[in-house]
């Protein structure tokens, strides 16, 4: 049942994730362009950006060890100006959702003005117009619902992204090992929805910090985002070990009520599984609460895309303990007014 609060039924959009990562590889089966790359460079803004942070993860995990093939490199542009990268033997991805980011655009004027190759990924708008003006590959992306929010559609950046690094022989052709990971999430998303709810309870009154190891400080950075977008709270980040010669000492003297969730995996270097557990320990002496999930999986991308499920049920079941609507960010939407 919707939760009155729920006015754009949010949940189900959380419920269909999984079958986003099929349409993407289908949206983007026909696009191939002509040339050799040895990087990507991907250009987005906010959700738009949030695929790209993930697809490094994937595929580091990929190349690892693999010594028949050169790792390809993947950059990120999250401003106005392309990265020189984007020059050399570089794809270009144009990620914007509504196809109107402004610091997206910018980004591919700069790119047709100096000819870069480029594949665009929108659901419309500026971009798309831009594409077809140019001569540019364009995957158009769905938006199942009118309310439907860039954060939520993840699964088919990846998936069209993937599919257009595939279709160019950049990386080896994972796709039926992510179909299978993307359906093992959909039949465990119960599962996920009550742990999230639980950890909801955990989080209520408590300014939220995200902990994970270097391999996945992208998940820990993509839970932060959503408990902001969702949630409409301050939440923060970090990785181990990283965050043990600085972060850490903080909290020596906390300003807040503060939880520490920590997304631990398993396969962890042994050092670094130790030092979750003394961290933790440091910081319940501190006052702080912690709470340490293990990250679960049988793949790099399962044990991503699950933990990022159970990131979005928390953060949407404390979004319903604080009384609000998790869809809008009217803050996003009234910053936009202001800068014009």
């Amino acid at each position: 049942m919707q939760n009155q609060l729920d006015k754009s039924n949010f949940r189900q959009m959380l419920i269909d994730s999984p079958d986003q990562f099929e349409v993407g590889f289908e949206l983007a089966a026909p696009v191939l362009l002509p040339g050799h790359f040895t990087s990507v460079t991907i250009s987005g803004m906010g959700g738009s950006a949030l695929p790209g942070n993930l697809f490094r993860v994937y595929l580091n995990d990929l190349f690892r060890g693999d010594a028949s093939r050169r790792p390809l490199a993947i950059y990120q542009n999250r401003s106005y100006d392309l990265p020189p990268e984007s020059y050399d033997k570089c794809l270009n991805f144009i990620c914007s959702y509504s196809g109107n980011t402004e610091e997206t655009i910018t980004s591919f004027q700069e790119a047709l003005a100096h000819r870069l190759p480029c594949v665009g990924f929108s659901s419309g708008g500026i971009v798309e117009t831009m594409c077809r003006d140019h001569d540019v590959p364009h995957v158009k992306l769905p938006i199942p619902t009118p309310d439907f929010q860039p954060r939520v559609g993840t699964g088919y950046f990846f998936g069209a992204m993937f599919r257009v690094l595939v279709n160019q022989g950049l990386v080896p052709d994972t796709l039926r090992e992510i179909l299978r990971g993307a359906e093992h999430i959909k039949q465990v998303l119960p599962e996920i929805e009550k742990e999230g709810q639980a950890l909801a309870e955990r989080l209520k009154g408590k300014t939220p910090v995200i902990y994970a190891s270097t391999k996945y400080k992208s998940v820990a950075m993509i839970w932060k985002i959503k408990l902001n977008e969702n949630a409409k709270t301050p939440a923060f980040w970090n990785y181990f070990p990283e965050l043990n010669h600085n972060e850490m000492v903080g909290f020596t003297l906390p300003q807040a009520k503060f939880v520490i969730v920590m997304l631990r995996d398993p396969d962890d270097h042994p050092k670094n599984l130790k030092r979750f557990e003394v961290t933790a320990e440091l910081l319940r002496e501190k006052g702080a609460d912690v709470v340490t999930l293990d990250i679960f999986g049988e793949t790099v991308f399962t044990k991503m895309f699950r933990s990022i499920a159970v990131g979005d049920f928390a953060s949407y079941y404390l979004a319903l303990a604080y009384g609000i609507d998790p869809t809008p960010v009217q803050m996003v939407e009234d910053l936009k007014k202001m800068l014009v």
